[in-house]
C-alpha cells in the first residue's frame, strides 16, 4: 500500500469511501458482505475510511462503526461530515455530531468535514444564527475533531470566498477530480486554487461512481496497448497520480473484485508519463459531447433576461455526458429567473456568438433534463 504523510501521520493514498456499500433487495446495506469487505481493505493497508451522516440513510456511520471496532482504534482513521447541504429551518450542531459520535461509537473523529460547501449550502454553513463552523472550531479544541476540512462541489468563485473566509481554519479539501471532469467542470482551477491556500487535497469521484471504469471496447484497447496488464480503473488512479497535492484518493469500493483491483494499484506508485496521459486524456475526453463555449459573454450583453448564458452552457456540458447531480444543485441554487427554461428563444445570443451555437436550443435541452431530476433544495427566492 502507498502511504502519503499529513501532519505526522502515514495516510494509505487509497480511502475507502462508505457511499456505496453493497445494497439488499431491501435497499439496505449488506452488512454481511460489506463487513468483508471492510476488512479485506484494512487487512491489505487500507487505514483511511470515509463516511457521512446521510449516507445510505444514516445506516452507513452505524456500520463503518461497528466494523471498524474489531480492530485496534489507534490503526485506523475515520472521517465523517455535518450536512450542511440539507435544508433545515434551524439548525443543532451539537446535536447533530453528538448523533454521529453515538452512531459511529466513537469518542472522536479523526478527520471531519463540511459537507458539500456549495452555492447554497455556503449560506447555511456561514449563518451566525445556526454557528455551524463556530461549533466544529469548537469541537476540535476539545480533540473530538483531530482535524478539519470541508468538501465542495461548488463552483470556483464560491469556492475562493469560502477559502478566503475559512480557508486558514480548513486542514484539507475535497473536490472530485477525474480526468472527464477536468474540463466539464474546471478542476484545473479549483485544484490550483486549494492548493494556493496550502491545503492538502483529498480526491473523491476518481472513476465518476464507475462510469470510467469501463470504457468502449476500442478505446479500452488503445489503453491497453500501452499497458497491458493495467484495468481501466488503474488508469484513472495513475492519472492522479501525476497530480503531488493529492494526498488521499476515495474509492466507493461495492464487491470485492473492486477492492482487489483498487489494492494492486496501490500497491506501488506508477504514474503515467506524459506520452500516456495525453492517450488517456483523449480517450476520456472523446466521451464528452462538449459544446466549445469560449465564454466571451457576447451573449449575455445581449440576452432580454439577463441570463448567464456561459454558465449555463458549462453545467449542460456536464449533463450531455449523463444527468449531473452537480449541475441540478447548482441551476437549483439560483434565482428563479436566471434559469434555463427562462429563456424566450429571441435569438438575439445566436447572432452575436462567435462559434454560432445554437443556444436557445441548448438550453431548452437543459431545461428538459433538469426537470427529470429531483431537486435537491427549495427553489431559491428572488430576494435572496
Amino acid at each position: 500500500m502507498i502511504y502519503n504523510d499529513f501532519q505526522g501521520l502515514k495516510l494509505s493514498a487509497l480511502g475507502y469511501g462508505n457511499m456505496r456499500l453493497p445494497t439488499l433487495e431491501s435497499g439496505g446495506i449488506d452488512l454481511t458482505e460489506a463487513d468483508k469487505l471492510i476488512a479485506y481493505a484494512y487487512e491489505n493497508g487500507v487505514n483511511y475510511f470515509d463516511t457521512a451522516y446521510g449516507y445510505h440513510g444514516g445506516e452507513s456511520e452505524s456500520f463503518i462503526g461497528k466494523s471498524l471496532s474489531r480492530f485496534p482504534r489507534d490503526t485506523w482513521y475515520l472521517a465523517s461530515k455535518f450536512p450542511g447541504y440539507q435544508k433545515r429551518a434551524t439548525w443543532n450542531p451539537a446535536e447533530v455530531f453528538a448523533k454521529q459520535l453515538s452512531r459511529c461509537g466513537v469518542e472522536y473523529f479523526d478527520f471531519y468535514l463540511l459537507h458539500n460547501v456549495y452555492e447554497s449550502s455556503f449560506k447555511t454553513y456561514t449563518n451566525p444564527k445556526f454557528g455551524i463552523i463556530d461549533y466544529l472550531l469548537e469541537e476540535r479544541r476539545r480533540g473530538r475533531i483531530k482535524r478539519l476540512g470541508f468538501s465542495s462541489h461548488g463552483g470556483v468563485p464560491l469556492l475562493k470566498e469560502f477559502l478566503e473566509l475559512y480557508g486558514s481554519q480548513m486542514e484539507f479539501g475535497m473536490i472530485e477530480m477525474n480526468a472527464l471532469d477536468w474540463n466539464l467542470r474546471n478542476i484545473l482551477e479549483k485544484y490550483d486554487l486549494i492548493g494556493s491556500f496550502g491545503i492538502p487535497l483529498w480526491v473523491m469521484e476518481p472513476v465518476r461512481g464507475g462510469r470510467l471504469a469501463s470504457l468502449p471496447p476500442e478505446s479500452e484497447a488503445k489503453l491497453k496497448s500501452l499497458r497491458p496488464t493495467e484495468s481501466v480503473a488503474a488508469w484513472a488512479f495513475r492519472w492522479l497520480e501525476t497530480f503531488p497535492k493529492v494526498t488521499v484518493v476515495l474509492s466507493g469500493m461495492s464487491k470485492m473484485a473492486e477492492v482487489e483491483d483498487n489494492l494492486r494499484t496501490f500497491a506501488a506508485r506508477k504514474p503515467l508519463n506524459e506520452t500516456e496521459k495525453r492517450v488517456y486524456e483523449a480517450v476520456i475526453g472523446s466521451l464528452a459531447r462538449i459544446i466549445e463555449c469560449s465564454g466571451c459573454r457576447y451573449c449575455v450583453q445581449n440576452c432580454p433576461k439577463g441570463l448567464d448564458i456561459p454558465t449555463l452552457i458549462f453545467l449542460y456540458n456536464d449533463c450531455r455526458f449523463e444527468p449531473s447531480t452537480v449541475a441540478k444543485m447548482a441551476v437549483d441554487a439560483m434565482k428563479p429567473s436566471k434559469r434555463p427554461n427562462v429563456c424566450v428563444k429571441c435569438g438575439n445570443c445566436v447572432e452575436v456568438c462567435p462559434q454560432i451555437i445554437d443556444i436557445p436550443s441548448a438550453l431548452k435541452k437543459f431545461a428538459a433534463i433538469l426537470e427529470t431530476m429531483p431537486s435537491f433544495v427549495p427553489p431559491a427566492q428572488e430576494d435572496d
